[in-house]
């Protein structure tokens, strides 16, 4: 029946709603969380001014509001995808879309009635800001393509067709037409598989999430802390200076390498006179300026390829692939 499905849909965009927030509340500097969360929540709040239309058949007002909230939620969730991708997000081209929706809506509802031309108004509302998504979903970011990207990529590409049948069926009366009052078997599968999607094209937004997460812990492993503490005193904040064990794994690739192929590589091995006098005269923070010059200094003679890393106080370690010991030098 038309309020169970509308309720199931209620039910579901509040669940995914809560989940977003509690992701948003555990990494609040992962932005795409607030628009994901956001698009859920209103989402959950037009199917349910939807639910209206049952309590009020003799109005078609119900059914305005909430097409227009369910345009905005898909917005949002467009402009999480593009804030996840670190591209600038536009309120206005959000709120623009979902006023021209209201407005086409409303025309077709109280001007010239007509379920034709408020179906296409709002298919082509909601399809847009999904197709405008998928290249970015689709696109390798950094050489590969996020998992849980191409996941959202496949799933948004199934709901625009299905909106594109739905849309069919409204302007041909195949398949016995649309109506947001009296919904046939069709248009009911329709829309448990349009739930069913959603909950897939957010499972796609959180596996979008934990490779994030999961990469940024990889570079936090990788890198090295001079001090344990904030980044800007250390060297956490110089791309390219690695730990012990990152300089191990990199010296066996290297051995096997040079196996393989008989062509040497170098590894220098360099110890900071006269550091230790530095810390017990300027202070630590000073003996962390120091180290941190000596890496910016480094880092500007060294190649493409070659590896700088730091194996203690003040002792450091530079892999230079194909490179014979007079070049070391």
């Amino acid at each position: 029946s038309v309020p169970t499905l509308w309720t199931v849909f209620v039910i579901n965009f509040l669940a995914l709603g809560l989940i977003w927030a509690y992701v948003m509340r555990c990494y609040p500097s992962f932005d795409a969380a607030r628009y994901w969360t956001g698009s859920a929540f209103v989402a959950a709040s037009g199917a349910s001014m939807a639910m209206l239309r049952v309590v009020f058949p003799e109005t078609l007002a119900p059914l305005l509001f909430a097409g227009t909230a369910l345009v905005l939620a898909i917005c949002l969730a467009a402009m999480g995808i593009r804030k996840f991708y670190g591209q600038p997000v536009s309120l206005r081209n959000a709120l623009l879309l979902t006023g021209a929706t209201f407005a086409g809506l409303s025309f077709f509802m109280f001007v010239y009635d007509s379920m034709p031309g408020r179906m296409t108004v709002f298919t082509l509302a909601q399809a847009l800001p999904m197709l405008l998504s998928l290249k970015l979903l689709l696109r390798p970011h950094e050489g590969r393509i996020n998992p849980g990207a191409r996941l959202a990529g496949i799933v948004i590409v199934l709901i625009v067709s299905i909106y594109a049948v739905r849309l069919t069926s409204a302007l041909t009366g195949f398949g016995g037409g649309f109506s947001y009052m009296h919904f046939s078997p069709v248009q009911s599968i329709a829309i448990l598989v349009l739930v069913f999607l959603s909950m897939a094209l957010n499972f796609g937004f959180l596996l979008m999430a934990m490779d994030r997460l999961r990469n940024e812990v990889a570079d936090l492993a990788l890198l090295d802390d001079l001090t344990g503490v904030a980044p800007p005193a250390g060297l956490a904040t110089l791309p390219g200076v690695r730990i012990r064990r990152h300089l191990v794994q990199r010296l066996a690739e290297e051995c096997a390498r040079s196996e393989r192929s008989s062509e040497p590589f170098s590894l220098l091995v360099i110890d900071l006179d006269g550091f230790k006098g530095i810390n017990d005269t300027y202070g630590h923070a000073a003996g962390d300026a120091c180290l941190q010059h000596f890496t910016l200094m480094a880092q500007t003679r060294l190649r493409p390829g070659d590896m700088l890393a730091r194996t203690g106080g003040d002792e450091f370690c530079i892999v230079l692939p194909s490179s014979t010991l007079r070049e070391g030098a």
